[in-house]
């Protein structure tokens, strides 16, 4: 079973923070998703800490990483 995790990020783009569920299999993956203020796509980058905290990093399209 997959566990869903509640994370807080910033659109790069309007800079407004949304909430948006993790996926625990999502886990190494990239995906985009459209922000739910602007809706611009948002790259999304889902990694896991060494503690075992699942980290989202989030980026536009423009930029590059």
């Amino acid at each position: 079973m997959n566990q869903l995790t509640e994370k807080s990020i910033g659109c790069p783009y309007c800079g407004e923070a949304i909430d948006v569920l993790i996926d625990s299999a999502d886990l190494d993956q990239q995906y985009t998703e459209d922000c739910q203020v602007c809706c611009k796509p948002i790259i999304f980058l889902v990694s896991e800490c060494v503690n075992g905290e699942i980290v989202v990093r989030v980026y536009s399209e423009d930029e590059t990483f």
